[in-house]
Protein backbone atom coordinates (compact mmCIF):
# COMPACT_ATOMS: atom_id res chain seq x y z
CA UNK A 1 0.00 0.00 0.00
CA UNK A 2 0.84 3.52 -0.53
CA UNK A 3 0.98 5.97 2.24
CA UNK A 4 -0.80 9.36 1.74
CA UNK A 5 -0.66 10.52 5.41
CA UNK A 6 1.56 9.94 8.69
CA UNK A 7 1.30 10.85 11.79
CA UNK A 8 4.27 9.84 14.12
CA UNK A 9 3.91 10.73 18.14
CA UNK A 10 1.66 13.69 17.49
CA UNK A 11 0.34 15.25 20.60
CA UNK A 12 -1.99 17.89 20.69
CA UNK A 13 -2.40 20.40 23.86
CA UNK A 14 -4.55 23.40 24.73
CA UNK A 15 -3.69 26.07 27.36
CA UNK A 16 -6.99 25.83 30.33
CA UNK A 17 -7.64 29.54 30.89
CA UNK A 18 -7.91 31.12 33.99
CA UNK A 19 -6.66 30.42 37.33
CA UNK A 20 -4.00 32.16 39.44
CA UNK A 21 -0.76 33.53 38.06
CA UNK A 22 1.86 32.20 40.40
CA UNK A 23 -0.04 28.50 39.46
CA UNK A 24 1.01 25.94 37.33
CA UNK A 25 0.16 26.08 33.73
CA UNK A 26 -2.42 23.46 33.11
CA UNK A 27 -2.95 21.87 29.54
CA UNK A 28 -5.95 20.01 27.79
CA UNK A 29 -4.37 16.74 26.18
CA UNK A 30 -6.82 16.46 23.53
CA UNK A 31 -4.40 14.42 21.50
CA UNK A 32 -1.67 11.85 23.59
CA UNK A 33 1.46 10.74 21.41
CA UNK A 34 -0.85 8.94 18.26
CA UNK A 35 0.94 7.30 15.06
CA UNK A 36 -0.92 5.79 12.25
CA UNK A 37 -0.54 5.95 8.62
CA UNK A 38 -3.54 5.96 6.06
CA UNK A 39 -3.34 4.82 2.88
CA UNK A 40 -4.19 5.94 -0.71
CA UNK A 41 -7.27 5.35 -1.46
CA UNK A 42 -9.10 3.79 1.48
CA UNK A 43 -11.11 4.70 4.08
CA UNK A 44 -9.66 5.42 7.78
CA UNK A 45 -12.02 5.21 10.46
CA UNK A 46 -11.49 7.36 13.61
CA UNK A 47 -13.99 6.07 16.66
CA UNK A 48 -14.57 6.64 20.10
CA UNK A 49 -17.15 8.33 22.83
CA UNK A 50 -17.91 12.16 22.70
CA UNK A 51 -14.28 13.98 23.83
CA UNK A 52 -12.38 11.32 23.26
CA UNK A 53 -10.03 13.97 20.50
CA UNK A 54 -11.30 12.32 16.95
CA UNK A 55 -12.29 15.73 15.81
CA UNK A 56 -8.55 17.43 17.02
CA UNK A 57 -6.88 14.34 15.40
CA UNK A 58 -8.58 15.15 12.12
CA UNK A 59 -7.86 19.09 12.27
CA UNK A 60 -4.01 18.58 13.29
CA UNK A 61 -4.07 15.85 9.98
CA UNK A 62 -5.04 18.80 7.82
CA UNK A 63 -3.15 21.74 9.03
CA UNK A 64 -6.23 23.13 11.18
CA UNK A 65 -4.54 23.06 14.55
CA UNK A 66 -0.74 22.62 15.12
CA UNK A 67 0.29 19.93 17.04
CA UNK A 68 2.46 20.37 20.30
CA UNK A 69 4.87 18.06 19.19
CA UNK A 70 5.02 15.20 16.49
CA UNK A 71 5.40 14.79 13.03
CA UNK A 72 2.32 15.32 10.69
CA UNK A 73 3.57 13.81 6.81
CA UNK A 74 1.49 14.42 3.98
CA UNK A 75 2.28 13.00 0.99
CA UNK A 76 6.24 12.84 1.93
CA UNK A 77 6.38 16.12 2.76
CA UNK A 78 6.10 17.46 7.02
CA UNK A 79 3.14 19.56 6.69
CA UNK A 80 4.36 22.24 9.56
CA UNK A 81 7.95 22.40 8.62
CA UNK A 82 6.75 23.65 5.01
CA UNK A 83 7.73 27.29 3.89
CA UNK A 84 4.13 29.52 3.91
CA UNK A 85 3.05 29.12 0.22
CA UNK A 86 4.16 25.53 -0.22
CA UNK A 87 2.04 24.97 3.28
CA UNK A 88 -1.27 26.89 1.65
CA UNK A 89 -0.57 24.25 -1.54
CA UNK A 90 -0.20 21.53 0.14
CA UNK A 91 -2.75 22.56 2.19
CA UNK A 92 -5.19 22.48 -1.05
CA UNK A 93 -5.32 18.59 -1.78
CA UNK A 94 -6.84 18.42 2.05
CA UNK A 95 -10.43 19.66 2.74
CA UNK A 96 -13.01 18.47 5.67
CA UNK A 97 -16.77 18.27 5.59
CA UNK A 98 -18.31 19.36 9.03
CA UNK A 99 -20.47 17.77 11.42
CA UNK A 100 -23.02 20.08 11.64
CA UNK A 101 -24.64 21.65 7.98
CA UNK A 102 -26.70 23.97 9.29
CA UNK A 103 -23.59 26.15 11.60
CA UNK A 104 -20.98 25.22 8.53
CA UNK A 105 -22.65 27.32 5.84
CA UNK A 106 -22.54 31.14 5.77
CA UNK A 107 -26.32 31.98 6.05
CA UNK A 108 -25.31 35.62 4.49
CA UNK A 109 -24.36 33.52 1.05
CA UNK A 110 -25.95 31.80 -1.56
CA UNK A 111 -25.17 28.53 -3.62
CA UNK A 112 -22.99 30.27 -5.44
CA UNK A 113 -20.94 32.27 -3.42
CA UNK A 114 -20.73 29.15 -0.92
CA UNK A 115 -19.24 26.68 -3.21
CA UNK A 116 -17.20 29.01 -5.50
CA UNK A 117 -15.92 30.69 -2.64
CA UNK A 118 -12.55 28.14 -2.27
CA UNK A 119 -12.21 28.80 -6.09
CA UNK A 120 -12.66 32.51 -5.04
CA UNK A 121 -10.28 32.40 -2.73
CA UNK A 122 -8.22 30.88 -5.12
CA UNK A 123 -8.00 33.39 -7.11
CA UNK A 124 -7.57 31.46 -10.49
CA UNK A 125 -10.46 31.06 -11.75
CA UNK A 126 -12.75 33.56 -13.62
CA UNK A 127 -16.68 33.67 -13.35
CA UNK A 128 -17.69 31.88 -16.10
CA UNK A 129 -15.93 28.95 -15.45
CA UNK A 130 -16.51 28.87 -11.71
CA UNK A 131 -20.36 29.15 -12.15
CA UNK A 132 -19.65 25.62 -15.04
CA UNK A 133 -17.93 24.05 -11.82
CA UNK A 134 -20.36 24.68 -9.34
CA UNK A 135 -23.01 23.41 -11.48
CA UNK A 136 -21.26 20.29 -11.84
CA UNK A 137 -20.76 20.02 -8.41
CA UNK A 138 -24.45 20.41 -7.55
CA UNK A 139 -25.26 17.80 -10.41
CA UNK A 140 -22.84 15.67 -8.62
CA UNK A 141 -24.43 15.68 -5.23
CA UNK A 142 -28.06 15.26 -6.02
CA UNK A 143 -29.27 19.49 -6.50
CA UNK A 144 -29.92 21.19 -9.63
CA UNK A 145 -28.66 24.48 -11.45
CA UNK A 146 -31.99 25.70 -10.04
CA UNK A 147 -30.47 26.17 -6.20
CA UNK A 148 -27.75 28.23 -7.74
CA UNK A 149 -28.86 31.14 -5.84
CA UNK A 150 -31.00 30.14 -3.01
CA UNK A 151 -29.53 30.44 0.77
CA UNK A 152 -29.04 27.71 3.13
CA UNK A 153 -32.27 28.70 5.05
CA UNK A 154 -34.66 27.07 2.14
CA UNK A 155 -32.39 23.81 2.20
CA UNK A 156 -32.94 20.94 4.63
CA UNK A 157 -30.39 19.25 7.04
CA UNK A 158 -29.37 16.59 4.39
CA UNK A 159 -29.22 19.39 1.19
CA UNK A 160 -27.16 21.31 3.31
CA UNK A 161 -24.92 18.69 4.06
CA UNK A 162 -24.81 18.18 0.53
CA UNK A 163 -23.77 21.38 0.06
CA UNK A 164 -20.99 21.13 2.47
CA UNK A 165 -19.67 18.45 0.74
CA UNK A 166 -19.82 20.15 -2.78
CA UNK A 167 -17.67 22.74 -1.37
CA UNK A 168 -15.10 20.33 0.40
CA UNK A 169 -14.00 19.15 -3.12
CA UNK A 170 -14.50 22.01 -5.44
CA UNK A 171 -10.56 22.14 -5.40
CA UNK A 172 -10.12 18.52 -6.65
CA UNK A 173 -8.45 17.46 -3.10
CA UNK A 174 -6.84 13.94 -2.63
CA UNK A 175 -7.77 13.73 0.99
CA UNK A 176 -11.03 15.13 2.93
CA UNK A 177 -11.97 14.30 6.40
CA UNK A 178 -15.39 13.58 7.15
CA UNK A 179 -16.36 14.67 10.62
CA UNK A 180 -19.30 12.80 11.41
CA UNK A 181 -20.67 13.88 8.57
CA UNK A 182 -24.13 12.31 9.03
CA UNK A 183 -24.60 12.52 12.95
CA UNK A 184 -26.61 15.65 12.41
CA UNK A 185 -28.90 14.61 9.62
CA UNK A 186 -32.19 12.31 10.08
CA UNK A 187 -32.18 8.52 9.87
CA UNK A 188 -33.89 8.56 6.31
CA UNK A 189 -31.18 10.21 4.46
CA UNK A 190 -28.36 8.61 6.94
CA UNK A 191 -27.52 6.07 4.18
CA UNK A 192 -28.42 8.47 1.16
CA UNK A 193 -25.47 10.95 2.15
CA UNK A 194 -23.11 7.97 2.93
CA UNK A 195 -23.64 6.19 -0.56
CA UNK A 196 -23.03 9.61 -1.70
CA UNK A 197 -19.63 10.02 -0.25
CA UNK A 198 -18.94 6.43 -1.61
CA UNK A 199 -19.80 6.90 -4.73
CA UNK A 200 -17.71 10.32 -4.94
CA UNK A 201 -14.84 8.40 -3.66
CA UNK A 202 -15.13 5.62 -6.52
CA UNK A 203 -15.39 8.65 -9.39
CA UNK A 204 -12.50 11.15 -7.62
CA UNK A 205 -10.21 8.52 -5.94
CA UNK A 206 -10.06 10.08 -3.04
CA UNK A 207 -8.74 9.22 0.61
CA UNK A 208 -11.14 9.13 3.61
CA UNK A 209 -11.18 9.52 7.18
CA UNK A 210 -14.31 9.01 8.51
CA UNK A 211 -15.24 10.27 12.33
CA UNK A 212 -17.50 8.64 13.81
CA UNK A 213 -18.86 7.15 17.05
CA UNK A 214 -21.38 5.18 15.44
CA UNK A 215 -19.72 1.74 14.70
CA UNK A 216 -22.04 0.36 12.10
CA UNK A 217 -21.43 2.86 9.73
CA UNK A 218 -17.81 2.80 10.23
CA UNK A 219 -18.22 -1.09 9.73
CA UNK A 220 -19.74 -0.37 6.21
CA UNK A 221 -17.63 2.38 5.23
CA UNK A 222 -13.71 1.87 6.95
CA UNK A 223 -11.15 -0.06 5.30
CA UNK A 224 -9.15 0.49 8.83
CA UNK A 225 -9.67 1.99 11.62
CA UNK A 226 -8.49 3.40 14.84
CA UNK A 227 -10.64 3.14 18.09
CA UNK A 228 -9.55 6.36 20.46
CA UNK A 229 -10.35 6.77 24.96
CA UNK A 230 -9.23 10.34 26.19
CA UNK A 231 -6.47 11.01 23.41
CA UNK A 232 -4.97 7.88 23.12
CA UNK A 233 -5.80 4.91 20.54
CA UNK A 234 -6.59 1.55 22.17
CA UNK A 235 -6.79 -0.43 19.18
CA UNK A 236 -6.45 -0.01 15.55
CA UNK A 237 -5.54 -1.85 12.02
CA UNK A 238 -7.81 -4.08 9.70
CA UNK A 239 -11.67 -3.13 10.59
CA UNK A 240 -12.71 -6.86 9.06
CA UNK A 241 -9.97 -8.37 11.99
CA UNK A 242 -11.13 -6.03 14.30
CA UNK A 243 -14.47 -6.10 14.40
CA UNK A 244 -14.22 -9.85 14.47
CA UNK A 245 -12.08 -10.15 16.95
CA UNK A 246 -11.86 -6.78 19.28
CA UNK A 247 -9.18 -7.38 21.98
CA UNK A 248 -9.40 -4.25 23.77
CA UNK A 249 -12.07 -4.05 26.71
CA UNK A 250 -12.97 -0.56 25.53
CA UNK A 251 -13.82 -2.03 21.71
CA UNK A 252 -15.76 -4.56 23.44
CA UNK A 253 -17.67 -2.45 25.00
CA UNK A 254 -18.08 -0.09 21.96
CA UNK A 255 -19.26 -2.95 19.62
CA UNK A 256 -21.22 -4.65 22.91
CA UNK A 257 -24.09 -1.61 21.84
CA UNK A 258 -24.50 -2.44 18.40
CA UNK A 259 -27.65 -3.60 16.94
CA UNK A 260 -27.32 -6.93 15.62
CA UNK A 261 -29.26 -8.23 12.87
CA UNK A 262 -29.32 -11.82 13.69
CA UNK A 263 -32.24 -12.83 15.59
CA UNK A 264 -31.37 -15.29 18.74
CA UNK A 265 -27.55 -14.93 18.48
CA UNK A 266 -25.60 -14.69 22.27
CA UNK A 267 -24.22 -11.59 22.88
CA UNK A 268 -22.04 -10.64 26.00
CA UNK A 269 -23.06 -6.90 26.87
CA UNK A 270 -19.93 -5.01 28.52
CA UNK A 271 -21.52 -2.22 30.47
CA UNK A 272 -18.92 0.76 31.66
CA UNK A 273 -19.17 2.24 34.79
CA UNK A 274 -17.91 5.72 35.74
CA UNK A 275 -17.18 8.69 34.33
CA UNK A 276 -13.97 9.40 31.70
CA UNK A 277 -10.91 11.13 33.49
CA UNK A 278 -10.36 14.95 33.23
CA UNK A 279 -8.24 15.32 30.26
CA UNK A 280 -6.19 17.97 31.70
CA UNK A 281 -5.06 15.20 34.11
CA UNK A 282 -5.35 11.81 32.62
CA UNK A 283 -4.18 8.59 34.17
CA UNK A 284 -0.69 7.87 34.82
CA UNK A 285 -0.82 4.11 33.14
CA UNK A 286 -3.41 2.68 31.00
CA UNK A 287 -6.28 5.92 30.14
CA UNK A 288 -8.96 3.21 30.50
CA UNK A 289 -8.49 1.61 33.98
CA UNK A 290 -10.91 3.33 36.03
CA UNK A 291 -13.50 2.44 33.57
CA UNK A 292 -12.13 -1.37 32.92
CA UNK A 293 -13.73 -4.37 34.02
CA UNK A 294 -10.63 -6.60 33.31
CA UNK A 295 -8.29 -4.02 35.17
CA UNK A 296 -5.22 -5.19 36.99
CA UNK A 297 -3.06 -3.47 39.65
CA UNK A 298 -0.38 -2.27 36.67
CA UNK A 299 -2.72 -1.08 34.67
CA UNK A 300 -2.86 1.98 37.17
CA UNK A 301 0.52 3.04 36.36
CA UNK A 302 2.37 1.37 33.22
CA UNK A 303 1.02 2.81 29.97
CA UNK A 304 0.60 0.20 27.66
CA UNK A 305 2.22 0.19 24.53
CA UNK A 306 0.47 -0.17 21.01
CA UNK A 307 1.51 -3.34 19.80
CA UNK A 308 1.19 -5.72 16.49
CA UNK A 309 -0.97 -8.92 17.93
CA UNK A 310 -1.66 -10.02 14.06
CA UNK A 311 -0.95 -8.73 11.00
CA UNK A 312 -2.49 -5.00 10.95
CA UNK A 313 -3.81 -5.50 14.37
CA UNK A 314 -2.49 -3.66 16.95
CA UNK A 315 -3.77 -2.95 20.43
CA UNK A 316 -2.43 -0.96 23.24
CA UNK A 317 -3.51 -3.18 26.41
CA UNK A 318 -1.52 -5.14 28.74
CA UNK A 319 -4.19 -7.81 29.09
CA UNK A 320 -3.26 -8.80 25.78
CA UNK A 321 0.39 -7.67 25.25
CA UNK A 322 1.54 -8.41 29.11
CA UNK A 323 4.25 -6.71 30.91
CA UNK A 324 7.06 -8.37 33.11
CA UNK A 325 6.25 -6.16 36.28
CA UNK A 326 2.69 -7.54 36.90
CA UNK A 327 1.79 -11.17 37.76
CA UNK A 328 -0.96 -11.74 35.28
CA UNK A 329 -3.90 -13.33 36.78
CA UNK A 330 -5.13 -16.66 36.86
CA UNK A 331 -7.67 -16.29 34.18
CA UNK A 332 -5.72 -14.67 31.82
CA UNK A 333 -6.34 -17.00 29.02
CA UNK A 334 -10.43 -16.39 29.49
CA UNK A 335 -10.11 -12.79 29.73
CA UNK A 336 -8.47 -12.15 26.62
CA UNK A 337 -10.36 -15.03 24.83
Amino acid sequence: MNPILTMQNVSVNFPVKGGLPFLKKRFVQAVSDVSLTINQGETFGVVGESGCGKTTLGNAMIGMVKPTSGEVIFQGKNLYTLPKEEFKATRRQMQMIFQDPYSSLNPRFNVYQIISEPMFIRGEDDEETMKARVVELLELVGLSSDDLYRYPSDFSGGQRQRLGIARSIILNPSFLVCDEPVSALDVSIHAQILNLLNEIQAQMNLTYVFISHNLADVKNMCDRLAVMYLGKIMESGSSEKIFRNPLHPYTQALLAVVLDTVVGKEREFVILKGDIPSPINPPMGCRFWQRCPKAMEGCKTVPPEHLEVEEDHFVACHLVNGFPDVELPTNYDQLVG
